[in-house]
């Protein structure tokens, strides 16, 4: 069975102002573990990246039952679900040290063109990666709801946003949420996530954004000349 596992510690780096592991560096932690088992696996950079083949996250939700602090040593566990056409799905799974469930979260990944940036189809380039079936795989991602009463904004995406498939990377619109938030939600405990990514943005791009915030949830939503670009959703945990 094929289930990658590693160990780690969280830095100060990875914490926000309340000492908890930031949703951006929690999916960078993600995204990672997704890296390096597909290498693990045998469709590292030499198949995918070096060939012009872009791995892009698509959908992505996570239940988080307490977000692991600073200084805290953890365990996360990944493994890929049976692929789906064009997509890759991959669960993970994030453990304290007494095996404790802290985040259970899942992903669709595809291949992209670096030169098209349409989605392609994995066969075609002999991608392939053997799904895991473990029993305890957490529900795949759906797409958020939109916001309805919402505030606009526009933002432009700077140079530090952007990641090496030359788009905003994905962790950075949890960075961009919490940055326009109410700050009285950004202290409150985090309990879910969903986010969809329907089209990149790129260095430069800037993007009509519509965001909404209500006592227990937080949804942006994003756009470009009428194109839908991602759409995110957080909740939260009551205040007692």
């Amino acid at each position: 069975m094929s289930i990658y596992s590693i160990e780690y510690r969280i830095l100060s780096s990875d914490t926000d102002a309340n000492r908890r592991l930031r949703l951006s560096r929690l999916f960078t932690l993600l995204q990672e573990a997704s890296i390096a088992h597909t290498t693990e696996l045998g469709m590292g950079r030499e198949k995918t990246l070096d060939c012009g083949l872009l791995w892009i996250v698509t959908l992505q939700q996570a239940k988080i039952h307490r977000l692991p602090v600073y200084d805290e040593p953890i365990r996360l566990r990944s493994w890929p679900g049976k692929t789906m056409h064009l997509l890759f799905p991959r669960y993970y799974r994030i453990e304290d040290r007494r095996g404790n469930a802290l985040v259970e979260a899942s992903a669709l990944w595809a291949l992209m063109d670096q030169n098209t940036r349409r989605v392609v189809f994995p066969e075609l380039y002999d991608i392939r990666i053997r799904g895991v079936h473990t029993g305890k795989e957490p529900a795949l991602p759906v797409s958020p709801k939109m916001p309805q009463a919402a505030e606009t904004g526009s933002f432009t995406v700077p140079y530090s946003y952007v990641d090496l498939n030359g788009h905003m990377n994905n962790t950075r619109y949890f960075d961009l949420a919490e940055d326009l938030m109410p700050p009285e939600l950004r202290s409150r405990a985090v309990t879910s996530v969903q986010t969809e990514y329907a089209k990149e943005a790129r260095e430069g791009d800037t993007l009509l954004l519509q965001h909404e915030a209500s006592q227990n949830a937080y949804l942006l939503y994003g756009e470009q000349n009428g194109a839908k670009l991602f759409k995110l959703a957080l909740t939260y945990a009551p205040n007692l």
